[in-house]
């Protein structure tokens, strides 16, 4: 397993759609091993493919530190409520942003061993659901922002 860089705002690969996954192989799972432990590194809940570089529709999200999710090919199938918070992304470091999303969402995808799966989630959750599928169709958050970007206060 290896940290990769993390592509930051202005790259243009973070504005590009990214291509299903057709099959698992070697290399693949290799990445999804990579993007944990870049993501958790940096300290992040989520992280996209194309974050690290790599035009795959492929995501991680872990909310809990101890619930790793894997998301290959996610549709989000259903959505309900509202909820407005603050949110960061690691591709957007230093800042943050008010962003109003669905409280509840419902996603459609493969697991690693390209298995169908359904998953739902409230909150935090569901926002990274949004957060980071938003990233597979080259779209940051910084888009839907209501108001400026403000600096976050780093942790001593």
């Amino acid at each position: 397993m290896a940290i990769r860089n993390i592509r930051v705002m202005g790259d243009p690969i973070l504005e590009k759609v990214c291509k299903e996954v057709k099959e698992m192989t070697p290399r693949t799972q290799e990445l999804i091993d990579d993007m944990f432990e870049t993501m958790y590194e940096a300290n992040g809940v989520g992280l996209a493919a194309p974050q690290v570089g790599v035009l795959k529709r492929i995501v991680v999200i872990d909310v809990t530190g101890e619930d790793p999710i894997v998301l290959i090919n996610p549709r989000i199938m259903e959505t309900s409520g509202e909820q407005t918070g603050g949110e960061g992304c690691l591709s957007v470091p230093g800042k943050s942003g008010i962003v109003t999303r669905p409280n509840y969402v419902k996603v459609k995808a493969y697991d690693r061993d390209m298995n169908p799966i359904e998953l739902e989630g409230m909150e935090l959750l569901a926002r990274a659901f949004c957060h980071e599928i938003d990233h597979l169709d080259g779209h940051l958050y910084v888009e839907k922002v209501e108001g400026e970007l403000s600096d976050v206060e780093e942790e001593a």
